[in-house]
């Protein structure tokens, strides 16, 4: 079996620690369990890579607005922030394990996630 490895997949993952990555792709979806609207960020360096989701619910609108603080784009109230303004840019994370129940078959599931963002 020849199994074809595609542009940016010969990467694994990034390491736990902080690391200073680019924003190099932008992914939109909706949650599969609360129908929540959320865009996926891979974070990426010559090290590795990390996929990050980030939720637009209201709960969530506090680590978003460190997200874009930390590339340098600054929100301000009434005007809508696009995830497009993101590409490109460098961000300091923390990447680490983020341990969870499946909602879906209540088993516990362990991610790696970005945390920590500081500009770079």
């Amino acid at each position: 079996m020849k199994i074809p490895v595609e542009a940016g997949q010969e990467k694994g993952f990034l390491p736990d620690g902080r690391h200073t990555v680019e924003i190099t792709d932008i992914q939109e979806g909706t949650s599969e369990h609360q129908n929540v609207p959320f865009f996926a960020a891979r974070m990426e360096n010559e090290d590795g890579f990390i996929t990050q989701r980030f939720y637009t619910s209201p709960n969530a609108m506090p680590i978003l607005l460190s997200l874009y603080s930390a590339v340098g784009i600054q929100p301000e109230a009434g005007k809508d922030l696009d995830t497009k303004q993101l590409l490109g840019k460098k961000v300091s994370i923390e990447v680490g394990e983020h341990s969870y129940a499946d909602p879906a078959s209540g088993n516990e599931r362990t991610i790696k996630q970005a945390t920590g963002f500081r500009t770079a």
